[in-house]
C-alpha cells in the first residue's frame, strides 16, 4: 500500500516537473497558445466564480435597498399620520372659529335681548314631533317656554330642561302654533307645522280683508307671551284660495334650515 502511494506521488511530481520544464522552454508564441488553452480551460470556473460573486453582491445590495425602502416607507407613514392629525386639528379650529362667528353674529343681531348661546346636540324628527336637544339647561339659566332663535330666524321654544340640557319644540312640529303677522299687514295669523311636509309651515286664520301674496315675509306678532315681536319666521311660498274665503291658507318656507341647524340662542329675558 505504501509502495503504491509512493509511486503515485513520484508520478505526480514528475508530471509537474515536466510541465514546468515544457513551459519554461516554450517560445513566446507557444507560451501565448498555452496561456490561451489554460485560459479556456479555467474560463468556465472563472465565469462561475464571478457570477456567484456578483449574485451574492447583488443580493446584498437588494437586501440593503429593501431595508432602505422599509425605513423610508415607515418614515412616510409617520409623516402622513402627522399631516392627517394636523388637518384634523385645523378642521376643528375652523369649525370652532365658524361657531364663534355665528355666536357673535347672533349676539349682534339680537343685542336687545339677554341670550345664552347653545349647540344642537341631538335631533328627533318623526312624522309628528320635530324636537332638538341643546347643550344648555337650568345651570345656564334656561327655563321652559323660553324662545329659541337662529341667525336666520325663529327656531321654537323650550319644552323642558335638565341641569345641562334643554328640549326644544321647533316651529315645524305639528303641535307647534305661533302667532304671526305678514309684512304687508298688521293682522295676526297662525302658523303650524304640517304632517305632509316637515320643511313647510301652514298659515291659517287669515282675515278676509288681509292681502297676502307669494314672497311676503312672516314675522312673530308678539302675542301669546312667548315669542317677542318682529322675529323672522319665513316667507310665503304659495297662497291657496278655497270656496270659503275664511278657509284659505298659505304655505310658508321657514327662514331656518332645520336640517343644518347647529348653533342657536335662547332668549332668557325680553
Amino acid at each position: 500500500m505504501k509502495n503504491k502511494t509512493s509511486v503515485i506521488g513520484i508520478t505526480i511530481t514528475i508530471i509537474i516537473l515536466i510541465i514546468i520544464v515544457v513551459v519554461s522552454n516554450l517560445g513566446t508564441s507557444q507560451m501565448q497558445t498555452f496561456q490561451t488553452v489554460v485560459s479556456k480551460l479555467f474560463m468556465p470556473f472563472q465565469n462561475g466564480y464571478v457570477y456567484i460573486k456578483n449574485k451574492i453582491t447583488g443580493n446584498e445590495q437588494q437586501i440593503s435597498d429593501i431595508s432602505l425602502l422599509k425605513n423610508e416607507n415607515s418614515s412616510l407613514r409617520e409623516e402622513n399620520s402627522k399631516l392627517k392629525e394636523q388637518v384634523r386639528e385645523l378642521e376643528i379650529l375652523k369649525s370652532e372659529n365658524n361657531t364663534l362667528k355665528e355666536y357673535v353674529n347672533l349676539k349682534n343681531k339680537y343685542a336687545d335681548y339677554n341670550t345664552v348661546p347653545a349647540n344642537v346636540i341631538e335631533r328627533s324628527y318623526s312624522n309628528y314631533d320635530k324636537i332638538i336637544i341643546i347643550n344648555v339647561g337650568k345651570n345656564d339659566g334656561i327655563d321652559e317656554d323660553m324662545p329659541v332663535i337662529s341667525e336666520s330666524g325663529l327656531v321654537g321654544r323650550v319644552l323642558s330642561v335638565t341641569d345641562s340640557t334643554a328640549k326644544v319644540q321647533t316651529i315645524i312640529d305639528t303641535a307647534s302654533t305661533v302667532s304671526a303677522t305678514i309684512s304687508t299687514s298688521e293682522e295676526s295669523i297662525l302658523l303650524k307645522g304640517t304632517l305632509s311636509d316637515n320643511k313647510k309651515l301652514r298659515a291659517t286664520s287669515i282675515p278676509v280683508e288681509t292681502s297676502i301674496l307669494q314672497g311676503d315675509e312672516v314675522v312673530t306678532s308678539g302675542f301669546g307671551g312667548i315669542f317677542p315681536k318682529g322675529i323672522l319666521i319665513g316667507t310665503i311660498s304659495e297662497v291657496v284660495n278655497t270656496k270659503n274665503e275664511l278657509d284659505r291658507y298659505a304655505n310658508v318656507n321657514p327662514a331656518t334650515d332645520f336640517s343644518k341647524l347647529e348653533t342657536v340662542l335662547v332668549i332668557t329675558q325680553q
